[in-house]
């Protein structure tokens, strides 16, 4: 693959994540809860917060869409705290039966945006 390309995919991939992480994970929580809510029965403040967090994080990388290689930091940000999070997931679902659809949703979900952020971001600007 080309470097223009790579650079071509990545903004792609930004701006699908960002637009994502702005307006499918809501109704993610809703369609399937079981693989990505870990807190299904009332409302949850946990949820709340991760929904925002992520919402904002979605905007900055619809931001970062534009001019990728300005935004490296927060790619890899984005990369390592995708792995971080989705381990921390990954052992705390094998805790019981009802948790473990999240190692099919947000967990495998979270592993896949820090693989395709990786591969196709660029090592130097």
């Amino acid at each position: 693959m080309t470097d223009a390309n790579r650079l071509k995919y990545l903004r792609i991939a930004l701006m699908l994540m960002g637009l994502t992480f702005i307006f499918a994970l809501w109704p993610l929580t809703m369609v399937w809860p079981s693989g990505w809510s870990w807190h299904a029965e009332g409302r949850s403040y946990y949820l709340e917060m991760i929904l925002g967090l992520y919402a904002t994080l979605g905007v900055f990388l619809l931001l970062a869409s534009r001019n990728p290689l300005a935004h490296l930091s927060l790619i890899w940000f984005t990369v390592w705290s995708s792995i971080v999070h989705g381990g921390i997931m990954a052992v705390q679902s094998f805790s019981g039966q009802h948790t473990m659809g999240h190692l099919w949703g947000d967990v495998l979900a979270l592993f896949v945006v820090a693989a395709v952020l990786a591969i196709l971001t660029p090592r130097q600007a």
